[in-house]
């Protein structure tokens, strides 16, 4: 498609767009900049890591004496070539990449000058014929004016009877001059109509369209090196990954070198004594009067457990222990409990609700895991929203493309959505059951139920997001799926006061709410903020309200994530609208 044809009225837009399109190079090479300044700032920090934690040279011998701790220091050097490779990719990213994105910002700045200047030579030409064409007729009309008058003037004169025959003919002279010069009045005002005509059909038949296209053809190949530098950018991040496997290769190597028996058999070489275990004490008589000297009876010295106390470790070795001495590896120097918790906690496989965990772990596990179900369902929504609206955009305009051919991205991403829903599902009724609640299954917005999405993706509209007001899921009860898109609450909600101890344990936990007939309460429900419709809505739905394009209402209760925001109008109507038609603008982001 040519945006000469198809954008011939849209010169100004089309200039802007360019603008927009350099704009958008400057922005990705302040991109790479600090993509590559993350890259050196991190390879940095870990050489920096590296070489705080490598062992002193007096420690060396002591270090290789234990496979724990000379694999770690293996580790450390691998970790350290791992390093380079992303000072490798800053490197690379630098003179290759940045290179070209300025280099064609500056041609790209050239080429648009050059053809904004073209544009406007030739629609200077076209406003000097228009010109011409307008100062022609002027004189054609102030001519046949006074052609007009000089007519009207003979024949009077020709009427009275007082005037001579001369003056009669003069009279009839001048209207005879004055009908001549409106004749060539009307024929120049003809030529020169003529000639603005074919100037005006040149110019946008051939002038302008020559014009956009060339800045179509700029923006083109803007958009392919964008595409290019972009697959650039991860051809240089691939090159280096088989080194960094190696480097990963080289920690599973060294892990896989470190032996337990062989530890403990190093341990019991350089600390065992060689004294015999003591004999059992034996009992004294008392009412015997001599006394028995049993300090040395089987052989062991009498200050043997001094000795041996003294051969585990000095006094002067446990002091520096507990200051954190003992160089690099003195994290491994720890207590036997606190090492054998670490094993434990390395060796046991996690259960799926996390209750191999102490309460206040799991508890946080669970909350971890929903708030990261929660960020994936709304980046799908999001998604979702994006593909619906192209779709709209494609019904609409079949000519930017096939609505057909996103049905199955929006199944699939429907399906998705559900999936996530259901697990999030399950893991808040692990953090119910944990304090003896329901599942908060049944929360007063619920999400779509499974395949509540999936079902009807095919009669999707712009507008169709998961509807607030879905009727609650009882703990042990089945759903019930229709193929209808839920319809906004019929009935007024009003919320509780929320529970103290359940926002403890969850902090997305909002209260409990329940459905009740009767007015809306509007201490329940402030205005928040304010929103315009950005799209005309007709409410087809009991619960939701109608709006205009431009039309301004108050915000009284922010999306819940079900895609609906509920709104007051001006003439004090409350009700539903869907989050993607309007434009939000909240009181607390002015306190910020």
């Amino acid at each position: 498609m040519s945006w000469g044809t198809e954008l011939w009225d849209q010169y100004d837009t089309i200039a802007t767009h360019t603008q927009k399109g350099i704009d958008f190079c400057e922005r990705f090479t302040h991109f790479l900049k600090d993509r590559c300044s993350i890259e050196l700032k991190y390879a940095s920090e870990l050489k920096k890591l590296v070489k705080s934690y490598q062992p002193k040279k007096k420690e060396e011998e002591e270090y290789q004496q234990y496979s724990w701790a000379a694999r770690f220091w293996d580790v450390l050097k691998e970790l350290h070539d791992l390093a380079g490779q992303h000072e490798v990719i800053a490197e690379n990213t630098q003179g290759q990449v940045m290179k070209d994105v300025q280099s064609l910002i500056s041609e790209m700045k050239q080429q648009r000058r050059k053809d904004l200047q073209d544009g406007a030579k030739v629609q200077d030409q076209l406003k000097e014929s228009l010109a011409k064409l307008d100062k022609s007729r002027k004189n054609y009309e102030k001519a046949f004016k006074m052609a007009e008058k000089a007519t009207d003037d003979y024949r009077k004169a020709d009427a009275d009877i007082n005037l001579s025959r001369a003056e009669v003919e003069k009279t009839r002279n001048q209207m005879m001059i004055k009908n001549s010069q409106c004749d060539e009045s009307k024929n120049e005002y003809a030529a020169q109509l003529q000639q603005t005509n074919q100037h005006q059909r040149d110019h946008y038949t051939q002038q302008m369209p020559s014009v956009f296209q060339q800045m179509q053809s700029m923006e083109e190949n803007r958009i392919n090196k964008i595409k290019s530098m972009v697959k650039q950018i991860a051809d240089i991040e691939r090159s280096v990954i088989p080194i960094i496997n190696t480097c990963i290769d080289g920690m599973v190597k060294a892990s896989d070198g470190i032996s337990a028996e062989e530890d403990s058999k190093a341990v019991i070489d350089k600390y065992k004594s060689g004294f015999p275990i003591p004999a059992d004490i034996p009992f004294e008589d008392l009412s015997n009067s001599s006394v028995i000297d049993t300090s040395n009876a089987n052989g062991t010295p009498k200050n043997s457990l001094d000795n041996r106390k003294g051969t585990v470790s000095d006094k002067k070795k446990n002091r520096k222990d507990k200051k954190g001495g003992g160089g690099l590896f003195g994290i491994f120097t720890s207590s036997k409990a606190t090492i054998n918790k670490i094993i434990g906690l390395l060796g046991e496989e996690s259960k799926e609700d996390f209750s191999d965990l102490p309460p206040n772990q799991q508890r946080k596990a669970l909350n971890r895991k929903i708030d990261e179900f929660k960020k994936e369902i709304a980046r799908e929504t999001a998604e979702r929203e994006g593909m619906l609206k192209m779709k709209d955009v494609y019904v609409n305009n079949p000519a930017l493309g096939d609505p057909n051919a996103l049905e199955k991205k929006i199944e699939e991403n429907a399906q998705k959505i559900d999936s996530l829903q259901a697990e999030m599902r399950k893991y808040q009724g692990y953090l119910a059951n944990m304090d003896a609640k329901p599942s908060p299954v049944g929360q007063r917005r619920n999400s779509l139920s499974d395949d509540s999405i999936s079902q009807s993706s095919t009669n999707m509209e712009m507008s169709q997001t998961s509807l607030p007001g879905q009727p609650p899921v009882a703990a042990n009860e089945p759903e019930v799926y229709t193929d209808e898109w839920p319809e906004p609450p019929r009935t007024v909600e009003i919320r509780k006061k929320p529970d103290k101890k359940a926002i403890d344990d969850e902090e997305d936990h909002v209260g409990e709410f329940e459905h009740a007939e009767g007015d809306f309460d509007e201490e329940g429900f402030p205005v928040i903020g304010t929103c315009r419709a950005l799209y005309i809505y007709e409410a087809g739905n009991e619960g939701s309200v109608a709006m205009t394009e431009g039309e301004e209402m108050f915000v009284l209760e922010q999306d819940q994530g079900d895609g609906w925001t509920r709104v007051r109008k001006h003439d004090n109507s409350e009700g539903f609208v869907p989050t993607s038609y309007i434009q939000c603008h909240f009181y607390d982001q002015d306190e910020v």
